[in-house]
């Protein structure tokens, strides 16, 4: 029996991996949104590309926290990983900030030439010294504005609407100059805010307009596309550090074609999620986009200083 047992222990030590860490990865999302769907993604490819050797437990619904507190949680590695939208980060290293600069990036493909590159390559160096490796550039997208009091044609139907707003201060300023009058909390508080009406609007990519089904408390939308807001895939550097140079490039290549799959399925279904909030009784405005330029230019010469306009052209000349 003694040999028996000494003979199953054998076959299980060469059977399993010599390696095994299960990474938490967190986000504040449902698991109706395409957040989710670059973790499960991710998931997926980290555990193929290790051979299971890393596994990966999905977090959402903000479980772990909200988003700053994911980002403290990983700075002292009791959250591994998580998806996080740009924002937050603007806290802890002000020049991501630059990324969040109104009407910034012409199209998609403009945006994801620059994280892509070396430009993204600098911001990810910067994380690292706050104790996260930044792994890819998913989205959150192109972010639109809805609210439940009026159509928003102009700047000036902005004036004294309370739109809820990331955590900031680039945000925070360019609504500001828009005329609104700007609410930053957590994407948690928001919902319920929204519901029992004690802000007037948000502002969000479409897939989290559908996601949320905003369109049950907001009646009007409007086509600003007035920021591109990137979400970082990052891992805590002590989580980083315990695994070994394979399961690194392993785990970044997940992460690379995890956000890219993530980007993909955005693009792909913005016509259809349009479709969809107008079906359910949104109205949807396009309005010419001149005068909301005009009226953040402020902005650029408030920031300019200390993002450097050096980099600010960068971004702008990148192709």
């Amino acid at each position: 029996m003694k040999r028996a047992l000494l003979v199953l222990v054998l076959i299980a030590a060469f059977t399993v991996p010599i390696f095994a860490l299960d990474i938490k990865l967190a986000h504040v999302v449902n698991e109706q949104d395409s957040f989710h769907l670059a973790a499960t993604k991710f998931k997926e490819l980290t555990e193929k590309y290790t051979n299971g050797e890393v596994k990966v437990t999905i977090f959402p619904n903000a479980v772990l926290g909200d988003e700053r507190t994911l980002l403290e949680r990983m700075k002292m590695g009791i959250v591994d990983a998580a998806i996080i939208t740009n924002g937050p980060f603007v806290n802890f290293i002000p020049k991501f900030g630059a990324i969040d600069l109104p009407f910034l990036f012409r199209d998609p493909a403009h945006a994801y030439a620059v994280l892509d590159g070396p430009i993204g390559d600098e911001l990810f160096v910067e994380a690292e010294k706050q104790g996260w490796k930044g792994l890819a550039w998913a989205e959150r997208g192109f972010r639109n504005l809805t609210n439940n009091k009026h159509a928003v044609n102009t700047p000036e139907d902005m004036k004294g609407l309370k739109i809820r707003l990331m955590q900031n201060p680039i945000y925070v300023d360019s609504f500001k100059a828009l005329g609104a009058n700007a609410v930053p909390m957590a994407w948690t508080e928001a919902l319920t805010a929204l519901q029992q009406h004690t802000i007037d609007g948000q502002e969000n990519p479409l897939n989290v307009i559908v996601s949320f089904k905003l369109y049950d408390c907001q009646k009007y939308m409007t086509i600003t596309r007035h920021a591109y807001a990137p979400a970082p895939l990052i891992m805590s550097m002590m989580t980083w550090k315990k695994l070994n140079p394979a399961q690194q490039e392993a785990v970044l290549k997940a992460a690379k074609e995890a956000a890219q799959y993530e980007r993909d399925f955005n693009n792909a279904n913005e016509a259809t999620w349009l479709k969809e909030l107008g079906a359910k009784g949104m109205q949807i405005a396009t309005p010419d986009l001149k005068p909301f330029l005009l009226a953040v230019k402020p902005v650029y010469e408030q920031y300019a200083a200390q993002f450097g306009q050096k980099f600010i052209d960068a971004i702008l000349a990148t192709k």
